[in-house]
């Protein structure tokens, strides 16, 4: 057996979630299924994270391993052949040892949001950005976010079907910056819980619409309760960025 490392770039939005689904189509599966029709055989993928439906990724990391003797430029080619018209792009490919997991060989995962602050409707980025109408205070939200750096108990900002047995996490970085009419923040830690990044947007998206102050995070966070909780953001902003490996 060969284990491949990929990295995957794709558009979640016909998608359930990367990970496979009873009720709909999902990222694995179309990988798993393009992976069978090269080797015949079959195939799991495992991946650095879960994504939620509607969340993309610029470099998810995964692994498969096949018996098929293949170069992993002939692998990835054929990949993206068969993937063709999904959204759904194997932008590399490279042969690992066995030791290597793409999921708990992970030391780290990084996320960007992205919020299209304008009143205009979105055309080119509908789907890909979550607008937000009023103006935002980029300054404000991103003093705000370092409120949430740091080890804390995100009860507040997880899902009420978070499946991780604590709400205990460390967040390494949470960086909001403007460029034009997107405000774009950026967050990194060893793992995420369930709709963390999500909940946090939101709640910045408060403290930049005026909404709410430095305190009310401060607040929502102490709560350690979802019913403090004051806004869950859309997952159309939401892109995995890169997954971090001993090697990098």
């Amino acid at each position: 057996m060969t284990r491949f490392a990929l990295t995957l770039e794709f558009d979640g939005g016909p998608y359930m979630g990367l990970q496979r689904q009873s009720h709909g189509p999902s990222v694995q599966q179309a990988v798993e299924e393009a992976a069978f029709a090269v080797t015949g055989e079959k195939v799991i993928m495992y991946a650095a994270g879960r994504t939620d439906a509607g969340v993309h990724a610029l470099g998810m990391r995964a692994h498969i391993e096949v018996e098929k003797p293949l170069a992993p430029f002939r692998l990835m080619e054929a990949l993206n052949a068969l993937l063709r018209p999904a959204p759904i792009a194997v932008l590399d490919c490279k042969v690992v040892t066995e030791d290597w997991h793409a999921r708990f060989s992970c030391l780290g995962r990084a996320y960007i949001y992205r919020i299209a602050n304008r009143r205009a409707p979105l055309t080119l980025e509908r789907g890909k950005a979550w607008q937000v109408t009023k103006p935002l205070d980029a300054e404000a939200m991103h003093r705000a976010a370092q409120i949430l750096v740091g080890l804390h108990d995100f009860t507040t900002f997880r899902s009420t079907h978070c499946q991780s047995a604590s709400p205990l996490k460390t967040l390494d970085r949470l960086a909001v910056r403007r460029e034009g009419e997107m405000v774009l923040i950026e967050t990194e830690a060893r793992s995420f819980l369930h709709h963390q990044v999500r909940s946090m947007v939101g709640c910045l998206a408060l403290v930049g619409m005026g909404r709410w102050r430095e305190e009310d995070v401060v607040a929502a966070l102490a709560a350690r309760d979802r019913q403090a909780l004051g806004l869950n953001a859309p997952p159309d902003g939401l892109y995995f960025v890169r997954a971090i490996y001993p090697e990098a």
